[in-house]
């Protein structure tokens, strides 16, 4: 571990994985510190330092709660933001501090950038362990740098040349309700978010109602100018639900009736083969380590994929979102 000069002597820092960049975890060096009041005077260094590692994990600091998080997100990152155009169940816990997930213990969450997918998104996303896992529960980790350069050239550049599409369809019994995910109760609402966010909306009847929005895979970082792998295509690829349940949902409801999935950017299937890479280029970056209590974990939406291992309940992991980021049209 070593002191850093504009942090004097009250914390000390490493890198958790050695050679690895993320996460860099900063410690109190002796008697814990109070979280905001710390992190609150350092704000600028802390950033600088998400923006390098890509995530930067605060253990060991004192007075850490969802209010005292929320406020730590709000001086450090920004105000934290409301979750909109939702595709997995939360409930908020304070104000604009939310679960991470409501998706069952058992199912593990695969790795992704938050939100790529809205034409809004939020540029840092940042953790706070309430309660860990009796076991399981991480958080894994991703460089998107990484995972970019590992991905072959070929299916690299067909991807930032074209974007992918995202599809969805929201139906009775199978993912989000269109009022879960738009928050409103009124289809005119969700035509008019739709048309402003560049998604084309279509109602077959029912109540049902089905989405398309074409994306950029490939994004460069606005602080450093690295090109990052930046969407959603693995993540909601059906293929990446397994054999099994993937061929059980497509039986049941057709490609076209999905709750989710994704296609290259001119509308045509991506092949299985490509997804395969996809996803072991993710694999070959995953990082984690186990939660403690109090922990809180900060970091660069757009240098850093996460997701969440299985687990053994009870378990509660908060998240709030801040700085909003426009894709460029």
């Amino acid at each position: 571990m070593t002191n850093q000069p504009e942090w004097g002597t009250e914390v000390v820092e490493r890198p958790l994985f050695g050679q690895r960049l993320m996460p860099l975890a900063v410690k109190p060096a002796g008697a814990p510190l109070d979280l905001v009041s710390w992190a609150s005077a350092r704000a600028d260094a802390l950033r600088a330092r998400i923006t390098r590692h890509g995530a930067v994990l605060l253990r060991g600091f004192e007075n850490v709660s969802a209010e005292t998080f929320e406020e730590l997100v709000a001086r450090v990152c920004g105000d934290p933001l409301d979750y909109v155009e939702r595709s997995s169940p939360r409930h908020a816990v304070y104000r604009n501090v939310y679960t991470s997930t409501d998706h069952p213990p058992h199912e593990p969450i695969y790795l992704h950038n938050e939100q790529s997918y809205n034409v809004t998104w939020p540029r840092y996303i940042c953790f706070y362990c309430a309660q860990p896992a009796a076991s399981g529960g991480a958080t894994p980790l991703a460089d998107c740098r990484r995972i970019h350069d590992r991905i072959p050239a070929p299916i690299r550049d067909r991807f930032a040349e074209q974007g992918y599409v995202y599809a969805r369809t929201f139906s009775d019994g199978f993912g989000l309700s269109w009022q879960e995910a738009f928050q409103t109760q009124d289809p005119e609402e969700v035509r008019r978010y739709c048309e402003a966010n560049d998604i084309t909306c279509e109602w077959t009847g029912e109540g049902r109602l089905r989405t398309r929005q074409r994306r950029p895979a490939v994004a460069r970082h606005p602080s450093t100018g690295e090109p990052v792998w930046f969407n959603h295509i693995t993540f909601f690829h059906v293929s990446t639900l397994g054999a099994d349940l993937s061929s059980v949902l497509i039986d049941s409801l057709g490609v076209e009736g999905l709750p989710n999935n994704t296609y290259y950017g001119d509308g045509s299937d991506i092949e299985p083969e490509v997804m395969d890479e996809l996803r072991a280029a993710y694999d070959a970056e995953r990082i984690e380590f186990p939660w403690k209590q109090g922990d809180v974990l900060l970091l660069d939406n757009m240098l850093t994929a996460h997701g969440r291992s299985p687990y053994e309940p009870p378990r509660q992991i908060l998240v709030g979102m801040a700085a909003p980021e426009r894709t460029a049209s």
